[in-house]
């Protein structure tokens, strides 16, 4: 199979026009065309659908078009390891982080590792939800991530590495319930609590704690921005609940109340993220040991505690 078809498809159905891809790929419309043509004939089946607005994929078409960038990015792959062999790891790694997160935590420290150790890997970090981090490792666009959650989900592997009990975080004043410690799940009722949004793996496993303990948060703001969070709690508008390694690389923990959540435990994995049936490459791989090698040493728990790992 000629690649360039697959690629020239590829860039139609993202321009959703073929007059449009054609200019993008500084070819003649007719000669584009041709190509398209040719694959329709070679899988027997009407890949696009065209109209008075441009085109759109086929069902037969969206197969296609997520198979062609897995098989476009094992090509890249390809060439960056013959091109390599022998030297140090070399070219560009994606890396996708959940919000609110040990991931995130350690973002700045993987850079700077990443820098020192290979200094011709570009790292490509990326702060999203589990989702849409997701589908960008399953169609290929990123190499790996490290998000809450242990799977399965279909086309991605779960490597777990960490669990982490969740934390009430607040202002010591009128936010926080008095005292130190531990706070019974029953204390969090008359808490205004700031959480993300239900796209947040942290979210639903708040909302699962509670229902199943049949109580009901005081939710008074959903916040996406790990700033305004930061802010809003600082300012004693809220409690927020977070793992301690996100708590302890977003917020000034040793001017506000944390407090362990039990009764019950409240706690999330987080795991690392890889395409299903998909070796890495040479450099996604040195990222992925130099990530793993760095949360193994990271204290993410108050007080140097790592008994609850």
């Amino acid at each position: 199979m000629d690649t360039r078809r697959l690629y020239s498809f590829i860039k139609i159905v993202d321009a959703g026009s073929i007059t449009r891809a054609a200019d993008i790929l500084h070819i003649a419309q007719p000669a584009l065309s041709q190509q398209l043509s040719a694959l329709e004939a070679q899988f027997g089946q009407q890949l696009l659908i065209r109209s008075k607005r441009g085109v759109a994929p086929t069902e037969a078409g969206r197969a296609l078009y997520r198979h062609a960038q897995l098989i476009l990015r094992q090509v890249d792959l390809a060439h960056a390891a013959v091109e390599v062999s022998g030297r140090a790891p070399a070219g560009s790694v994606s890396v996708g982080l959940a919000p609110y997160s040990l991931g995130a935590a350690l973002a700045l420290p993987l850079l700077k590792c990443v820098r020192e150790r290979y200094p011709d890997i570009l790292l490509h970090i990326n702060e999203n939800f589990g989702g849409v981090i997701s589908e960008a490792i399953m169609t290929g666009r990123m190499d790996m991530a490290f998000i809450y959650g242990a799977g399965p989900l279909r086309g991605v592997q779960f490597e777990p590495v960490r669990t982490e009990d969740l934390f009430l975080i607040g202002a010591s004043g009128a936010t926080v319930p008095s005292g130190q410690g531990e706070v019974r799940m029953q204390e969090l009722t008359s808490v205004p609590l700031l959480l993300p949004s239900r796209i947040h793996t942290i979210r639903q496993v708040v909302d699962t704690a509670f229902q199943q303990a049949s109580l009901r948060p005081n939710l008074v703001g959903e916040v996406e921005s790990a700033l305004t969070l930061v802010n809003a709690v600082e300012a004693d508008l809220g409690a927020t609940i977070l793992p301690w390694s996100a708590a302890r690389a977003i917020l000034d923990v040793r001017s506000l109340s944390v407090r362990r959540i039990v009764d019950p435990v409240i706690q999330v994995k987080l795991s690392l993220v890889t395409a299903d049936g998909q070796p890495l490459s040479e450099p996604a791989l040195a990222v992925h040991d130099l990530f793993l090698e760095l949360v193994t040493t990271f204290d993410g728990f108050p007080d140097g505690d790592k008994d609850r790992r």
